[in-house]
């Protein structure tokens, strides 16, 4: 038998078997880092892409928050002017019915009544006034509550008062004051 030594055909098997495993573990290692190389530039882009658009909704909201407020600036204004141009409307509504009271107090008033102070606060007619009798007062307030402009006389004082060698009764009165036009349905 002849005899064969097996050990340098051995050690070749295991030197080759070696740089194969370190060119595997190389290429796999090279892989490995490319693999990373380019996971990590993916997610870098995608997170740049990302806070791209995320600065881009911030700028659009901003922008959005601006117009917001100018939109409530303008309605303020807009509410403003509405109730100014409502103020005008009733002032111009309103400017005949001051006409029509003083009118109907000079209707209502009869003869032997006087009046010092007429005050009108909102729709209370206030006055004080001197009459020649107690009479000539119910009288002045019956033409109040028969009147169409007003209503509710209340007689609140009368006193009685000496002018010129007279003696005259002063009265205070207040009556409330209604518009019938805008009872019946507008001027």
């Amino acid at each position: 038998m002849a005899r064969i030594n097996l050990l340098p055909w051995r050690e070749e098997l295991r030197k080759e078997r070696k740089q194969r495993f370190v060119a595997v573990w190389a290429m796999t290692l090279l892989v490995g880092i490319g693999l990373v190389f380019i996971g990590d530039l993916y997610i870098s882009n995608n997170i740049s892409y990302q806070q791209s658009r995320n600065q881009y909704l911030q700028n659009e909201i901003t922008l959005l928050n601006k117009r917001i407020s100018e939109i409530k600036d303008l309605k303020t204004k807009k509410d403003q002017l509405l109730e100014r141009m409502q103020v005008i409307q009733n002032l111009q509504g309103n400017r005949p019915v001051i006409v029509r009271i003083f009118d109907q107090v000079a209707r209502v008033v009869p003869e032997g009544v006087y009046f010092k102070q007429i005050t009108l606060e909102g729709d209370r007619l206030s006055l004080v006034g001197v009459a020649e009798s107690n009479n000539r007062i119910s009288a002045l307030m019956r033409n109040f509550d028969n009147s169409e402009w007003f209503t509710e006389p209340n007689l609140t004082a009368v006193r009685k008062v000496s002018a010129n060698s007279q003696r005259w009764n002063e009265f205070d009165l207040t009556v409330k004051q209604i518009n019938p036009n805008q009872a019946k349905g507008g001027l």
